[in-house]
């Protein structure tokens, strides 16, 4: 966490003394936001989720400890006071109430007030590094630091939102590890159920409800027995639903009902069951778009697009890109039962200069392959074909439509491949019920 990451929300009725905060805190390099009325700092906490409230006990409408109280109740940021000389008792009271400090009006020396946010904030980075490091140890989920590498804005986010209920949603393009952020969050969010995940794309949609709510007995032709559904067994814990914008009209109203009130009814049930699962959604498509064209349903975009956070492709984490190339060589070589080699400088130039449409996947695909056939003391990558299935046929100045350039990338990636659709879904980096519809949808047929 960086202190520009950090977010200091300040409430004081007297305004210049707000302001004289404000700048001290501005110049330290924290994201500071100030409010002199408790009622408009209620509010802001709300979309701000500050990481630290500084704020005057004594205040019109409402004091600082019921204004602590009140944020208390929906969000856990550390809170410090403001108190005049004469009521330091008052401060004293606050912090059996949860602050963790208190300053004193008029501000003697403006040290006071740095080294107490600075102890603060060094609290919360050392707790967050704690935190991440759990969670990347109870499962194979790369060091937190490999994993958001080149990300700092969405490793905030995600440690912003990991420990409330709030729904997720991530929006990234194939391959950049949606899948893996989603497992992170759950390991830090504390839930004591289990991680379920499910790709909607993977499963054909006459089985996808069922997979999602489960059935009865008899509820259907070959339902010989009872079983549980991915949100009953998701209990307490995280339903991860990837590729979500493959539901169908159908599906998407019946999600949207579990989203509302956390209940479903099993295939071939009347009785109503009850989830407490925590739902993390994933895409790599414009949802936006998917709405205006009445492929997904509004009230299902916003309800799902609580919290939403952008994962960057690898292409625009370049600086970073090596860290991660790193992470791969070792970790690779040791599941081959390979020696360690670093990469020679030829192939460290190619990795930087390539785009990677694939992202992280393909930059695993290509070191595996590298680290099996290259002989001697380093690992070589051949030359990389700095390719764009989507725009090898366009001119550098045409201007074209999503769906078109969809239709081009699936059209050279089923000619790359002689037409098996298979190797195609793979290369393309979707699952081969989704590469089927698209050439449906196409007509590549």
């Amino acid at each position: 966490m960086n202190r520009n990451n950090f977010k200091v929300l300040v409430v004081d009725d007297e305004k210049s003394f707000l302001l004289l905060l404000t700048n001290i805190l501005k110049n330290e390099g924290y994201d500071v936001h100030s409010v002199s009325h408790p009622k408009d700092a209620l509010e802001l906490a709300k979309t701000l989720c500050p990481n630290l409230v500084i704020t005057d006990l004594k205040m019109p409408d409402m004091d600082g400890i019921t204004l602590m109280e009140e944020i208390k109740a929906c969000q856990d940021p550390d809170f410090i006071v403001i108190t005049a000389f004469a009521t330091v008792d008052t401060a004293v009271e606050a912090m059996k109430k949860g602050a963790l400090d208190y300053i004193t009006k008029p501000l003697k020396d403006p040290n006071e007030l740095r080294r107490a946010v600075n102890k603060v904030y060094e609290r919360q980075v050392l707790e967050t590094e704690n935190r991440f490091l759990k969670a990347s140890q109870v499962s194979d989920i790369p060091p937190y630091e490999v994993l958001f590498a080149g990300m700092q804005k969405t490793m905030t986010e995600v440690n912003d939102v990991a420990t409330t209920n709030s729904t997720v949603m991530l929006f990234g393009e194939t391959g950049t590890g949606k899948s893996l952020i989603a497992k992170f969050i759950h390991n830090i969010s504390g839930r004591k159920g289990p991680f379920v995940d499910l790709n909607c794309a993977a499963i054909p949609e006459s089985l996808l409800e069922s997979e999602l709510f489960g059935y009865e007995k008899g509820a259907f032709t070959g339902a010989t027995s009872q079983k549980r559904g991915k949100f009953e067994i998701a209990d307490e814990g995280t339903i991860f639903l990837d590729e979500v914008s493959e539901m169908s009209l159908t599906l998407q109203a019946k999600f949207l009902k579990i989203l509302q009130d956390k209940t479903f009814q099993r295939l071939g049930s009347l009785t109503t069951l009850k989830t407490n699962a925590r739902i993390i959604a994933a895409t790599n498509r414009d949802l936006k778009a998917m709405v205006a064209e009445r492929r997904f349903r509004e009230d299902l975009y916003y309800r799902l697009n609580v919290f939403p956070i952008h994962i960057p492709p690898l292409r625009e984490r370049k600086d970073h890109l090596l860290l991660l190339v790193d992470f791969l060589l070792k970790n690779i070589a040791q599941r081959l039962g390979k020696e360690v080699r670093p990469l020679d400088e030829a192939s460290i130039k190619r990795i930087l200069s390539y785009d990677w449409p694939g992202n992280v996947r393909e930059l695993e695909n290509v070191i595996e392959r590298a680290i099996i056939v290259s002989k001697g003391s380093t690992v070589t990558i051949p030359s990389l074909e700095a390719h764009s299935y989507a725009t090898n046929s366009l001119s550098s100045n045409e201007v074209v439509s999503m769906d078109e350039l969809e239709r081009e990338a699936i059209k050279k990636a089923l000619a790359s491949v002689g037409g098996n659709r298979r190797q195609a879904a793979t290369k393309l980096g979707i699952s081969l019920r989704a590469l089927q519809y698209k050439i449906k949808a196409y007509g590549l047929g």
